[in-house]
């Protein structure tokens, strides 16, 4: 073979492999979906959209997730795995897989949505400020009452229609504390709780070997999560609380990523739960030791167990 075929055949070969490469980008199925997550199950989360229902989206660990903010978006901060959990509005950009899963590439959140969904989450929705709100609306809605009877009726037919409202938050809002206090929708297989000392944050090496088992049996629960929620007493001021609390579960959840070998994409949001649900009198000093503390359920959804 002379060298001018050679060189054809090189070129050939070239055009060959650039138009295999052109035809493997194009069939990779681009998509933007913009929803609400409303489950999490191993790796992998389900979102709620308004066109599509719900899209079963992929993580990894090359899933880049950004709090964006400010016009157009020219703000972004980094944020990890751990802040995608139910009720957080999302926007995911990715490709979908042979399964028609959307393999997560980006994924994009408002902060203020993240803060409103980890107060549902830590259980703590204001519902005795939309409450005294409501009460004042009504007080206003009487007083114009007796002020124009002539209007009695139709200021009777908008105060049912502001009732109907309130019952229908209320409502809502007691659906996703059930959801998320009761855990109705999953099953519980294991559970710790580690207790903390007065105004300490680190974990007491005594909890190893409990935090290991737990780990070791999570991993062989098919499509586990493990939820950390952390708790502190009630002395001390409220803002210190949630502070306290906010650190013990964050140091719990890096043990169980860095010594028990969980990834991050199985674990949902520390949550900081502060001087709620307390499991024992405050007045005493046992009572105090017992509300110190971080509580590590490892959870499986029904769908999955078929429950």
């Amino acid at each position: 073979m002379n060298r001018s075929n050679m060189e054809r055949m090189t070129f050939i070969v070239t055009l060959t492999l650039a138009a295999v490469l052109l035809c493997s980008v194009a069939g990779a199925q681009s998509a933007q979906i913009q929803g609400v997550i409303n489950g999490r199950s191993g790796a992998t989360m389900t979102v709620q959209t308004q066109d599509s229902g719900n899209v079963v989206v992929v993580l990894n660990n090359y899933t880049s997730v950004e709090d964006v903010a400010g016009i157009f978006h020219a703000r972004k901060k980094q944020m990890g795995l751990t802040v995608l959990e139910p009720g957080l509005q999302v926007q995911v950009q990715g490709n979908y897989n042979a399964q028609n899963q959307l393999v997560a590439n980006t994924i994009k959140f408002n902060g203020k949505d993240l803060q409103t969904a980890s107060d549902i989450q830590a259980g703590v929705t204001p519902v005795e400020q939309q409450e005294q709100l409501q009460k004042e609306q009504a007080a206003k809605q009487e007083a114009q009452i007796q002020k124009e009877q002539a209007a009695m009726a139709q200021q009777q037919k908008e105060m049912a229609a502001a009732q109907a409202k309130i019952a229908a938050n209320k409502a809502a809002i007691a659906a996703v504390n059930k959801r998320f206090g009761e855990l109705a929708d999953y099953n519980i297989w294991d559970e710790v709780t580690v207790l903390f000392g007065n105004d300490q944050v680190a974990v007491d090496p005594q909890y190893n070997a409990k935090l290991l088992a737990l780990c070791q049996k999570a991993k062989t629960v098919t499509g586990y999560v493990i939820q950390v929620k952390g708790y502190a007493s009630a002395v001390g001021s409220a803002a210190l609380n949630q502070k306290l609390s906010q650190e013990r579960a964050a140091n719990v959840t890096d043990f169980l990523e860095q010594k028990g070998g969980i990834p991050l994409t199985n674990i949902l949001a520390p949550g900081a739960m502060g001087t709620s649900k307390q499991v024992a009198p405050d007045t005493t000093a046992e009572g105090q030791a017992e509300n110190r503390r971080v509580v590590v359920r490892v959870l499986q959804n029904k769908g999955i167990a078929g429950t």
